[in-house]
């Protein structure tokens, strides 16, 4: 049991209270390495660090693995060995010279390095051990389908989606990516059935939230005769609101998003009031079917915005 020490006082000090010890990076040896390293990379990666107090390049490798560990909460962790007090262990992992850097998972070895590497490679080679890297090509991929379907090459834009869900089947960008060219293909049961395969618990995801959004306009038919009608209305008494709200929505339909788009803020502009807000409520519909990013949109939102704050 640990005593009390006398201060130069003469009275009774407390030893000082111990560290509280940090769950992402520890010590460990032979006795324990089973329970520390094996038994926890099960958990999450383990990274082992076999290094020695006489090792120079050790002192300069471990405090830049010990931050990029700390950078990465959570997603992986650190245990430090000492060589000169665990020479058996060293010899089963067959170190050679130090530092050495081996990387557990799932109980086994998976990866390693031997030397200080520069912090840059190491944050490398945490990232595929973590599978942030992979999450970063993933999104290089996504951007390359997100091009092609703005592009309108909806067979492209679609095969990538399909192939990244090959690998993540419940990336949410990839679901209403693919949805978003079925529906440009003119595939709205294929658009469904896409949309149906989203997971409860990531519904209400925004990219989602906007596929659906562009699916229900999609689903709406189009009827020419519908929109000469309607025209007519609107050119007879430019009051009439109703008509020239269903005139856009017809409008839009039929792929004339920006004749739409007029008719709404016409609408706005006049009466931004009528039928409880219904044109500037339409108008935040097309910019969620149309995506944040869609030309449309981003012009649409700033001539609504310039009308609700003139």
């Amino acid at each position: 049991m640990d005593k009390p020490f006398m201060s130069m006082s003469g009275t009774v000090a407390q030893a000082p209270a111990a560290k509280a010890a940090d769950p992402l990076i520890g010590d460990s040896d032979t006795r324990n390495f089973v329970a520390d390293v094996i038994d926890a990379s099960r958990q999450v990666p383990v990274l082992v660090d076999f290094w020695a107090p006489w090792c120079g390049p050790c002192k300069q490798l471990t405090p830049a693995l010990e931050k990029i560990v700390r950078e990465a909460k959570g997603a992986v962790k650190l245990v430090k060995i000492n060589v000169d007090e665990n020479q058996q262990l060293a010899a089963q992992m067959r170190i050679q010279s130090i530092p050495a850097v081996f990387a557990f998972v799932n109980g086994q070895p998976v990866d390693g390095f031997m030397g200080a590497l520069p912090e840059g490679e190491l944050k490398k080679f945490v990232s595929r051990l973590t599978g942030s890297e992979i999450g970063a090509e993933i999104d290089a991929i996504l951007d390359e389908a997100d091009t092609a379907l703005a592009a309108k090459d909806y067979k492209t834009a679609g095969q990538i989606y399909a192939e990244i869900l090959g690998a993540d089947r419940e990336n949410t960008r990839a679901l209403a990516g693919l949805a978003r060219a079925q529906i440009g293909n003119g595939d709205l049961d294929g658009a469904r059935a896409t949309l149906g395969l989203v997971p409860p618990a990531k519904a209400a995801d925004p990219a989602i939230s906007s596929a659906r959004a562009a699916l229900d306009l999609a689903s709406t038919p189009v009827d020419t005769g519908e929109i000469a009608r309607l025209s007519q209305a609107v050119e007879q008494n430019p009051a009439d609101h109703q008509a020239r709200h269903d005139l856009a929505v017809s409008l839009n339909a039929a792929g004339r998003r920006e004749e739409a788009l007029d008719h709404l803020l016409s609408i706005v502009r006049k009466q931004r009031g009528w039928n409880d807000e219904a044109a500037r409520k339409q108008l935040v519909k097309f910019f969620e079917a149309w995506g944040p990013k869609d030309e449309l949109t981003i012009a649409g939102r700033k001539r609504l915005s310039s009308i609700l704050f003139s």
